[in-house]
């Protein structure tokens, strides 16, 4: 039973009068129904109405609301699944409404919320981004046109669309890789650039001699030097890479050594094939003919324990 102490029935609170216990709680404090002088309802605990946090229904806005002394009254107004109610305790200085959602449920959002369409629903439509959705349709993106929606949904919740390129070929895309310029068409944009550097790029037997110039180390590499891998007994395995083939050059216990091997491995083989490519170019490109009849030779082969390199640029 309710201590007098405790009961809060006809007691005032600034502009507002308690009228009834509803019997729930809010943060563990009992939770009362409150009319307000100005004939609306509120319903707060305990601690708010004893603290003067709660004086009002929310028809006199705090003094440090944004909109200042008068608010745009949404009562009646539809916000997606959401219909404002009335006015409400305002939170952190703003203006805030009572709302009710398609499903029943009421919820409590800030106006500026509402009107820049941050909420829709009390939460039940959280996963359903129909509400959120821009309208692509028709729109432009490289070569893409983007004509309707699915239903697939990245991790990030982003809508995929159903675009035609202009090469013919359909293809989705998310709203963000559209918007966003990382798509740009169904893929053949990027085959054509592919085939645009590729013609651009010299390669003799699989070898392109661009790429060998720019070298870096694998990705996989596990002693921080290209060409040289710890093994797990603390030795170095080092080896080379060059038309398609790899060559062991031996396992090592001191790094250092390991690394030597392998710069001795790149400038006879790597640096040595650069020197006789660029040779037989410029010969090449003074006569055609020569080069037509005279083929670039530098093959490497593992006799012996060692590897033995057979070159002809001249």
């Amino acid at each position: 039973m309710m201590s007098e102490k405790n009961n809060l029935i006809g007691k005032r609170f600034g502009k507002l009068v308690v009228t009834e216990c509803t019997g729930q709680t809010q943060d563990r404090y009992r939770l009362w129904r409150c009319r307000c002088d100005c004939g609306g309802e509120i319903l707060a605990n305990t601690k708010r109405l004893k603290a003067g946090t709660v004086t009002s229904c929310g028809c006199v806005p705090r003094a440090t609301a944004q909109r200042g002394n008068v608010a745009e009254d949404l009562s009646g107004r539809t916000f997606g699944y959401l219909t404002v109610l009335r006015r409400t305790e305002n939170k952190g200085g703003r203006t805030c409404w009572l709302c009710r959602c398609d499903c029943g449920k009421e919820k409590a959002v800030l106006a500026r919320d509402l009107k820049a369409g941050k909420v829709k629903s009390c939460g039940c439509h959280a996963h359903d981004h129909r509400h959120n959705r821009v309208d692509l349709s028709g729109q432009r993106f490289g070569r893409l046109t983007a004509i309707e929606p699915t239903d697939r949904r990245d991790r990030k919740g982003a809508v995929y669309w159903r675009c035609k390129c202009d090469c013919g070929n359909e293809t989705e895309a998310t709203e963000d890789a559209l918007v966003h310029g990382n798509c740009a068409s169904c893929g053949c944009l990027k085959r054509e650039n592919q085939r645009k550097i590729a013609g651009k790029l010299n390669r003799i037997d699989g070898t392109c001699v661009e790429i060998l110039e720019k070298r870096k180390s694998r990705r996989d590499n596990t002693s921080g030097f290209r060409g040289v891998f710890k093994l797990k007994g603390g030795k170095y395995r080092v080896d080379i890479g060059f038309k398609g083939k790899r060559y062991y050059l031996g396992s090592f216990s001191d790094y250092g050594e390991a690394v030597a091997a392998r710069l001795e491995a790149e400038q006879a083989i790597q640096r040595g094939f650069l020197e006789s490519y660029y040779e037989w170019k410029e010969k090449a490109d003074r006569d055609p003919g020569w080069g037509k009849t005279h083929p670039l030779i530098f093959e490497v082969e593992k006799k012996s324990g060692g590897l033995v390199i057979n070159r002809q640029s001249t």
